[in-house]
């Protein structure tokens, strides 16, 4: 039977289980109320008809009838209207007097008349006892007092005993003396009980969505499995920007505490760019996606969405996945298609040249070959020189070389400012620094390019100093600028110099900056008369310590 009712209470919904809990729950609170006010009722029964009755009992055992009929050899007749008008006048249940040797002479109820009369426990002759006893297969709370002699002869004997008593009354009878209006108070308690626990299963089946216990528990299995299964980090904010949920990925990948659920952005000193598309508060990065943040030297890109119910905001999730390796691959790939296009740079350039000489030679104007050939070779040898005379790092000269003629292929002139120095670089300071020479080289092609300047050509410069530990590296431009909006967060947002004019997103300034940092350094940008002018510094090592702990030259 139990087990058919367990079986019965687990079939039912999660609001039918609430119901009939809070149902339980109503009704053992009524029976206990009941039980408290039945046990209020009994003492205040015990105490007041105690005391009348015992009242009574003193009054009748005072009677002077009642003593002197004691002391006779057939009292019954002479008592018993005595014994029926006390029953009456005072609506007590039995009235009963015994002589002296506890025999009944006279009581309400004449077939007990001769009969030993019942005293109550504890009670002895001659002293008076109230309490409660059975009689006639019924419990009456009765009072018994003495009869005591009051002439000459029998003064202070004990002629009998009086004994009156009340039935107890029913439960019924209680709850309803208990109070007039306890019946209605338990109807009333009973019905907002039932409707409330109705309401409250209503409620939860609401906040719960209809599922019932299994299905949450199945979802949170199945949420903890997809947030610590995937590779990417997820992170949850309350409209108040406080984190409700964050996976592995994402605690490591943003440096957060394992203590971080419920704290604010403001208290896990989060802010600038990544404050900005993590609560969306910045305009235009609430729906853009794959957001480019720098981290602690992690390139991330970030997808942030809003979540709402009803039209209610209830926060938003931001997925985050590390690019890093990825932006180190698009840094080797760049270099080799820098490559590329120095060759087709190169290859185009040499095809105008042997077009121009086959021209001339068409023509007859031999001489003006032999001057157009000795102009090309001196140019040729005028970069050459300047570079291998202070560009003495063969990988960062090869570079400049390459850049030159991409440009010039953009009708953007390159040039290597009078002051650049730079000696030989162990071949891992040597990469990045081409890394950042390339990358700011590229932005400034294309401001130059796209931007208007007095002279008639455009023009990028390259300034390259090195002191005792370090790379400065300055690379400005005949284009129009940066904005000045734009100027502080330009590397965080990852934009080229040519994204930040028309909207698109890259990574070039933003590998820069990582580049830059990882070598203890910074970079910055700031507007000059002519355009725009990149500076960054990194510390590199000496060719010659690393010579002495045997890296390669």
């Amino acid at each position: 039977m139990m087990a058919a009712v367990v079986a019965t209470f687990r079939r039912q919904t999660l609001a039918g289980e609430m119901l009939l809990l809070q149902l339980a729950i109503v009704v053992v609170v009524l029976a206990a109320v009941a039980a408290v006010s039945l046990a209020q009722s009994e003492a205040t029964f015990n105490r007041v008809e105690g005391r009348r009755v015992a009242a009574l009992a003193e009054q009748l055992a005072a009677n002077p009838l009642v003593r002197s009929q004691l002391t006779r050899p057939l009292p019954r007749e002479a008592l018993a209207p005595l014994v029926n008008s006390m029953q009456t006048q005072s609506s007590v249940t039995s009235v009963t007097v015994a002589d002296a040797d506890g025999r009944i002479v006279s009581s309400t109820n004449p077939t007990v008349t001769g009969d030993p009369l019942p005293l109550g426990e504890g009670a002895t002759e001659g002293r008076g006892w109230s309490g409660s006893l059975r009689l006639d297969d019924s419990r009456e709370l009765v009072a018994q007092v003495p009869v005591l002699g009051a002439t000459q002869e029998n003064l202070g004997q004990h002629l009998g005993t009086v004994m009156i008593g009340e039935a107890d009354p029913t439960v019924w009878q209680r709850l309803s003396g208990a109070s007039s209006y306890l019946l209605a108070y338990l109807g009333i308690a009973s019905g907002l009980g039932v409707a409330g626990s109705w309401l409250l299963s209503r409620r939860v089946k609401r906040q719960t969505l209809g599922l019932e216990p299994r299905e949450i528990a199945g979802l949170a299995e199945h949420r903890e499995a997809m947030l610590y299964g995937i590779a990417e980090g997820v992170i949850a904010l309350d409209p108040q920007h406080r984190l409700t949920l964050v996976n592995e990925m994402g605690r490591r990948l943003l440096d957060l505490p394992e203590d971080c659920v419920g704290l604010s952005l403001a208290e896990l000193g989060i802010e600038g760019r990544l404050r900005d598309v993590l609560a969306g508060d910045r305009e235009g990065t609430a729906g853009r996606r794959d957001e480019v943040v720098v981290r602690h030297g992690r390139v991330l890109v970030m997808n942030r969405m809003t979540v709402t119910k009803d039209g209610r905001p209830l926060g938003s999730v931001t997925t985050l996945r590390d690019r890093t390796e990825l932006a180190r691959l698009e840094r080797e790939i760049g270099s080799f298609r820098s490559s590329t296009e120095l060759l087709r740079a190169q290859a185009h350039e040499f095809a105008n040249q042997l077009h121009t000489i086959s021209g001339l030679i068409q023509i007859g104007e031999q001489e003006e070959v032999v001057r157009y050939i000795r102009a090309l070779n001196q140019r040729r040898q005028s970069l050459d020189v300047s570079l291998s005379r202070r560009v003495r790092d063969t990988a960062v000269a090869a570079l400049l070389m390459a850049k030159a003629s991409l440009a010039a292929e953009r009708k953007v002139r390159l040039r290597i400012s009078d002051d650049t120095a730079l000696d030989r670089l162990t071949p891992e300071d040597a990469a990045d620094v081409a890394t950042v020479v390339g990358n700011l080289v590229d932005n400034a092609v294309d401001a130059a390019a796209a931007g208007e300047t007095d002279e008639g050509e455009p023009w990028v410069e390259v300034d390259l100093r090195q002191d005792a530990s370090s790379v400065e590296i300055v690379v400005r431009d005949s284009g129009p600028g940066v904005a000045p909006e734009l100027a502080r967060e330009v590397f965080s947002h990852g934009f080229t110099t040519k994204a930040a004019q028309e909207g698109e997103r890259g990574i070039g300034l933003a590998l820069t900056r990582l580049v830059c940092e990882r070598h203890g350094g910074e970079i910055s940008v700031t507007n000059t008369p002519d355009g725009a002018m990149f500076t960054a510094r990194m510390t590199v090592s000496h060719l010659a310590d690393a010579v002495a702990e045997g890296a390669p030259r």
